[in-house]
């Protein structure tokens, strides 16, 4: 981890008018400098750089943050990224963190290995450009749909020419196996060890070619659509070291600004899709690339905005995908966030029906969306008859692990009212039946019944002791939040209210303002806490004792996080365990369990007894 005092060290060092400057043109204006903001649309410059006080304010959508925070939202970089671009600026050495030798020449190793297929990418993203400007077929298919050229430079869209080697002109080696990691080319008979019995040629023929990239802009991928007929319509790169399906989101490094201006995030099904609607106005549209939405994708356009609205075809396929995406959305749905399901007309897609019916008819449906409460009853009730005791009862059945899916708040105890009428029966008497009460507990949040991804552990609501400890670590040393990895800030950002607030809050806060002291931040936290419920929880860690010299923070958040894993495979164990379900899935599952569970005892049984958790 990067020590706080060298990150104050280096604002101060830090000129943040020519670290702006770089990004946006600045005009003087008395002691500040202002500028067209970089993050939304304006045309009267509402964007202040004040060098006194070495950080950046937009008036108009309320964006703010020094030096760190501006690149990490500018070029999309991690903040221990940006720290070393900055200390670099200004010949500063960034202090190396506590990991072994060992650990930092892997992720170095992993991280050159990124750049390298990255680099490889992007060679081939301008190779397809240069080929859609020399083809006026594509160009006339692109015009077609109504695309100008500056949309389609501003998502770099492209053409793979209909021929087996195309690249062989564009890389050194046509055999080099870097073009076959990134799946650019396919190699037949890839088992044999004799590279001359190969057959390579290329994936991507004859498609208007769309380069997917991460959040940082880095490419890690290509979507292919055929210009005429042909299969498949789609054609996707394969899951390679840079490139996971499941976790990346098409246009989402295009619409970051957008999503600012438009306050939510449309997702929608295919890469047309996205770059029409950006062309007629909407430039906040996303789409997940082939796969249904996932949890991991939910997650992550909830760091990006607080509303997300799906945008389905109102056939039978738009309407499983649907019931996928609210599966997704349901373990992210808190009282401050928004999830909105928006269907068309069977003939349809975005594109075509703001074409036909205009921008304006577009937003209206927009802004009729069906809620995510109003979607779950719906999906509950699906091949239901509410007339009948029998229709009644399955539709609560199809009901329970959806509403159990959803954090505790007072939208999932307005729902259980909701069904609970519906369902012909009281409230108490509903929570009797699935075996709860009328206020669940914040410390044993219930998970859904139905049987995870094999692969992932289920992370479940952890007790408050846990909770407030971590938050109070954090508290005091909040430039820890930067070095935990991905899936230890899904843990804490996915519990339940208030404390994902809470989380949400100082994750917010190292972004735009790197590591705080205690008292700022607690201060933060308790501002949100008057207005979101959580004044009881900040008493608690406000009167905890001062943290001892000795002790290591880092080391003390680790347990923490395990203690919570812990206590996620053991909710879940009761769950399956009670359920009965002596199906061979089930079984593999509880196997996976008590491995883990195992695992995570006994690396627990190893941890100093002198860390207080």
């Amino acid at each position: 981890m990067i020590p706080p005092a060298f990150i104050q060290d280096l604002l101060t060092r830090v000129d943040i008018v020519e670290v702006v400057g770089r990004h946006v043109q600045l005009k003087k204006a008395g002691i500040n400098h202002k500028g067209l903001c970089p993050f939304h649309g304006e045309k009267s410059p509402s964007f202040i750089v004040s060098p006194s006080r070495q950080t950046y304010h937009c008036f108009g959508c309320g964006v703010h943050g020094n030096a760190v925070g501006f690149l990490m939202e500018q070029c999309g970089m991690g903040f221990p990224d940006a720290v070393r671009e900055l200390a670099q600026q200004v010949g500063m050495a960034v202090p190396e963190d506590d990991s072994s030798p060992q650990e930092r020449e892997r992720s170095a190793a992993l991280k050159q290995r990124q750049a390298t297929l990255s680099d490889v990418l992007a060679k081939a993203v301008e190779h397809y450009r240069q080929q859609l400007k020399a083809n006026p077929r594509a160009v006339a298919y692109l015009k077609g749909r109504g695309l100008s050229g500056e949309i389609a430079a501003r998502f770099g869209l492209g053409y793979a020419p209909d021929g087996w080697r195309g690249l062989a002109s564009v890389f050194p080696r046509y055999d080099d196996p870097l073009l076959e990691e990134c799946g650019l080319v396919i190699s037949q008979d890839a088992d044999t060890d004799n590279e001359a019995d190969r057959k390579r040629y290329d994936r991507f023929r004859d498609r208007i070619m769309f380069p997917i990239r991460s959040v940082q802009g880095d490419v890690i991928g290509f979507g292919g659509r055929v210009l005429d007929r042909g299969e498949p319509k789609y054609l996707n790169s394969p899951e390679t070291p840079v490139f996971i399906k499941g976790r990346e989101l098409y246009g989402l490094f295009e619409a970051r600004g957008a999503l600012r201006q438009h306050g939510f995030v449309l997702v929608v099904e295919g890469y047309m899709d996205v770059v029409a609607l950006a062309q007629l106005g909407f430039p906040n549209a996303v789409a997940t690339l082939g796969t249904a939405c996932t949890a991991e994708h939910v997650q992550k356009l909830f760091r990006f905005t607080d509303s997300v609205v799906f945008s389905f075809d109102g056939d039978a396929a738009g309407r499983r995908a649907a019931g996928r995406a609210l599966e997704a959305a349901l373990p992210y749905a808190t009282d401050t966030r928004t999830v909105r399901f928006l269907f068309l007309p069977a003939e349809h897609d975005p594109d075509s029906y703001i074409r036909e019916l205009g921008a304006d008819a577009f937003e209206r449906c927009i802004a009729q969306a069906v809620p995510l409460s109003r979607q779950l009853v719906d999906a509950a009730s699906e091949g239901c008859d509410i007339g009948t005791a029998e229709g009644r009862a399955r539709m609560l059945a199809n009901a329970k692990p959806l509403w159990a899916a959803l954090p505790d708040g007072a939208l999932k105890r307005q729902l259980v009212g909701q069904l609970a009428a519906l369902g012909g029966l009281e409230t108490a008497d509903l929570l009797s039946l699935w075996d709860t009460t009328a206020s669940p507990r914040p410390s044993r949040e219930a998970a859904p019944r139905r049987a995870p991804p094999r692969s992932a552990i289920r992370v479940s609501r952890g007790t408050a002791n846990l909770l407030d400890r971590a938050l109070w670590v954090l508290v005091q040393r909040s430039d820890l939040w930067s070095a935990l990895d991905g899936e230890s800030h899904d843990i804490l950002s996915g519990q339940t209210a208030p404390y994902d607030m809470f989380f949400g809050c100082i994750e917010r806060s190292v972004l735009e303002h790197g590591p705080l002291a205690a008292a700022p931040l607690l201060s933060e936290l308790r501002a949100r806490a008057d207005t979101d419920g959580g004044s009881v929880v900040i008493a608690r860690i406000a009167a905890f004792h001062d943290p001892d010299p000795q002790s290591d923070p880092a080391q003390e958040l680790a347990i923490l996080l395990d203690r919570l894993r812990l206590q996620a495979v053991e909710d879940e164990l009761k769950l399956l365990f009670e359920s009965g379900d002596l199906s061979p899935d089930a079984q593999l599952r509880g196997k996976q369990l008590m491995a883990a569970q195992a695992r995570l005892k006994a690396k627990l049984a190893k941890a100093p007894v002198s860390t207080a958790v």
